[in-house]
């Protein structure tokens, strides 16, 4: 049986050098908060979403 919405390692994003979105960054903002931990401001696409990962499981969000 095929995922249906298979996901994609950032690390081979096409887009995945590009400064994070906006959405990234609020929900960064929110778990950072959460953790207790700061987000740097200059992260791409790619690197928001790994740290996003990191931090919902930290958060027992993910």
């Amino acid at each position: 049986m095929t995922n249906p919405n298979p996901e994609k390692d950032p690390a081979d994003w096409v887009t995945g050098d590009e400064p994070m979105t906006g959405p990234q960054e609020s929900y960064l903002g929110t778990l950072a908060r959460e953790a207790g931990e700061e987000v740097p401001a200059d992260l791409t696409k790619a690197e928001a979403s790994q740290l996003i990962e990191d931090l919902q499981e930290e958060t027992g969000r993910g």
